[in-house]
């Protein structure tokens, strides 16, 4: 019974998006560790811009550090 848990920033990821990754990581954990897709969990978090870090940053000031 796989668990995966995607985690991304609150910055307009549609339900498309979702739906597709969903899809994406189902069919992947089928391919390859030959799981059930009706015991196969997926779950998206979209955590606040302000809540994440990158580098020892807020993701905010480390963007605007890091070369175009």
């Amino acid at each position: 019974m796989p668990y995966v848990n995607i985690k991304v920033t609150r910055e307009g990821v549609t339900t498309d998006q979702k739906a597709e990754l969903i899809s994406g990581v189902t069919d992947l954990l089928v391919r390859v560790l030959d799981k059930s897709p009706a015991t196969t969990f997926v779950v998206i978090d979209e955590v606040a811009l302000e809540d994440w870090g990158v580098g020892g940053l807020p993701v905010e000031k480390y963007r605007r550090k890091a070369p175009n």
